[in-house]
């Protein structure tokens, strides 16, 4: 079965340009769905990896780093390595899925198109405007957020006077960070949970198949559990926009604004202009 797309108006219902945006942002592929064992099985395979990485890789890594900050150093790589997998696992689905890694192919099989209106069909232009209100739900949602443990917090670690020293022209470890970023909000975590999971669930979970995808998202998060009440939020920021406008792009840019305001405080203390 392949996902229902917004239907493309017919001639004479929309202006030329219009018409031609619908057409240039039409998918070329098919995009199958998936049996609920196989979603489990995906999940499972980016959930695992990172728990272990984090529970266990992390302080075994933390026994033979030699210098200050052992642990923090050991969970940066190992969240960075589980991070990076994710974004190598949606590669191998794709392929194995669509037999090649073509972009025209992979732009479509993962939904990053500009978004189309629902009511409308238009897409791109005014339709990115939805994003204003979702970016600023999601720094709403900061609110909520419940304290990590000391030891792994990294935004009390990089604000104490421990971590601007750590991260004062360190532009090796601001660079793995910074990939680490990159990773988990646009070529890891988005791409895997919006991107790939959501256009196939809807055959196996049926209109619910967003929440389902939340409900997921959040439980993949066994590596930072504490964080769990508020990533269910990000269902209304992130999974609903992406269905509602059939846009990966649209959780992709929301979800990546903090991660670039948090990338240039960094770069401030490799600086040492803080």
């Amino acid at each position: 079965m392949s996902v229902t797309e917004t239907p493309i108006p017919p001639t004479g219902s929309a202006t030329t340009p219009t018409r031609d945006r619908l057409e240039r942002s039409a998918p070329q592929v098919t995009i199958p769905q998936y049996s609920r064992a196989s979603i489990l099985a995906i999940w499972a395979a980016s959930v695992v990896p990172m728990a272990v990485l984090a529970w266990v890789g992390a302080p075994v890594l933390a026994g033979v780093i030699d210098g200050p900050h052992g642990f923090t150093r050991a969970l940066i790589v190992a969240l960075a390595v589980g991070m990076v997998w994710q974004g190598v696992l949606v590669a191998l689905l794709v392929w194995r899925e669509q037999r090649t890694l073509r972009w025209s192919v992979v732009r479509d099989a993962l939904r990053l198109r500009s978004p189309r209106s629902p009511k409308t069909g238009k897409v791109g232009g005014k339709v990115w405007l939805v994003i204003v209100p979702l970016i600023a739900l999601t720094a709403a949602k900061e609110l909520v957020a419940i304290p990590a443990p000391a030891s792994r917090d990294m935004g009390l670690f990089i604000g104490s006077d421990a971590g601007h020293e750590f991260m004062h022209g360190a532009w090796g470890w601001y660079a793995l960070i910074v990939v680490m970023f990159v990773f988990n909000t646009a070529l890891g975590e988005e791409l895997l949970f919006r991107g790939f999971l959501l256009p196939r669930m809807k055959g196996a979970f049926g209109r619910a198949d967003w929440i389902v995808n939340s409900v997921l998202f959040t439980l993949y998060h066994v590596h930072v559990p504490w964080a769990m009440p508020q990533i269910m939020l990000d269902a209304f920021t992130l999974v609903y926009p992406a269905k509602r406008y059939q846009s990966t792009l649209i959780s992709i840019t929301v979800h990546s604004v903090q991660t670039v305001v948090f990338s240039v405080l960094l770069l401030g203390l490799v600086l040492g202009l803080a």
